[in-house]
């Protein structure tokens, strides 16, 4: 075990294990693998950019350890993250000679590990993935839970699966490659996080802009990854209400993002977005001081992520995305909202009129 990485235990009662946080970690892949499954033949599932930067040095810990690793990539962006991708990729590891002893590692960012995990998840019938995840909003977020999936046509993330990595190993030296905008829209989900469990970390995050990427960022990585860690190991499969917490923002930041299409905005983007609405909701139906929310506002806006939708975005377009979303419970909307910044409940009482007066609100 690295001794300068910080542990985050995920204690599920079936299926529990560990996030490593720390920078340099990706170069002990295959150690920390083996110690969590066995060495067998197996794929790195990456993007073509993140490969690039990164693959070589996990496809050589793999092989130093007794791995047989092989690196399958997909090409960057949302695109990737479908039914025809997911096939192909199936195919390519059954000619590899893939089975239900093999393995599959993620390599790369909320979509790769979406992919990568939604893979693992149904090649013969459930192989065990390891999440390596290279971006902010996978290190914080999506690497960590089990949610896999794929996107339709129809809607986001609306074909996929419940299946728990291994373990997750968050390399926090990757974050200093990334381009500007994909490391800020990684902000939006740690923004989301002190919104619903943790508001010193409002304060936190101004205090650290502008970021210096040469910062070790792995307190900041591991204090997101033990909120999203308790609320997920609370529930699981979001049956009680609590997970469905971590989709504030996110009912309204889906839709836009669905009707941008896919690659337009990205996801933080789009969850910033949904941010705001969320939180004007929360004024007006829940409570929340106006003052807490245009304290959140100013970190979205400090963190350079957009606060309106654009107007070329049909309302009605968002409307009709938003009831094919998930988050709808026998055609009732399920909104997340904050009385008090910190904390955050499941509203069934926001009506179709509410949200869209708060989408017409924000669009410029």
């Amino acid at each position: 075990m690295p001794s300068s990485s910080i542990i985050v235990p995920v204690p599920l009662e079936n299926s529990p294990y560990e996030i490593l946080i720390g920078s340099g970690i990706l170069a002990e892949t295959g150690d920390l693998a083996s110690k969590v499954i066995n060495t067998c033949r197996c794929v790195l599932i990456s993007d073509e950019i993140v490969a690039a930067l990164h693959a070589s040095k996990v496809l050589q810990s793999l092989l130093s350890t007794g791995f047989d690793p092989h690196l399958l990539t997909v090409p960057a962006g949302e695109a990737s993250k479908s039914m025809v991708v997911a096939a192909d990729l199936c195919d390519r590891m059954i000619q590899l000679g893939l089975d239900r002893k093999s393995a599959v590692f993620a390599l790369g960012g909320g979509v790769v590990g979406d992919l990568a995990g939604f893979i693992a998840s149904i090649h013969y019938r459930g192989i065990p993935v390891i999440q390596l995840p290279t971006t902010v909003v996978a290190q914080v977020d999506s690497s960590i839970g089990g949610k896999t999936g794929v996107n339709s046509p129809l809607g986001k993330n609306l074909i996929g699966t419940f299946h728990q990595p291994r373990l997750v190993l968050s390399d926090t030296a990757t974050l200093s490659t990334l381009p500007d905008r994909i490391f800020q829209e990684g902000l939006a989900e740690a923004i989301k996080h002190a919104v619903i469990a943790d508001e010193p970390m409002l304060a936190l995050l101004l205090g650290l802009l502008p970021f210096d990427r040469s910062s070790d960022l792995s307190p900041l990585i591991a204090r997101n990854a033990a909120i999203k860690a308790r609320i997920v190991s609370e529930d699981e499969f979001e049956t009680k209400g609590t997970r469905a917490l971590l989709n504030f923002g996110h009912t309204i930041g889906h839709a836009i993002e669905s009707v941008a299409g896919y690659g337009k905005l990205s996801h933080g983007e789009c969850v910033a977005i949904g941010m705001i609405a969320a939180l004007d909701l929360s004024v007006r139906l829940a409570g929340l001081p106006s003052d807490q929310a245009n304290r959140v506002k100013e970190v979205i806006m400090a963190c350079g992520l957009p606060t309106s939708i654009p107007h070329d975005l049909p309302i009605n377009s968002i409307l009709a995305a938003l009831g094919r979303d998930k988050k709808f419970d026998a055609g009732a909307i399920r909104f997340i909202l904050t009385p008090k910044l910190g904390t955050a409940f499941v509203s069934d009482k926001v009506t179709l009129d509410d949200v869209t007066e708060a989408i017409a609100r924000i669009t410029t």
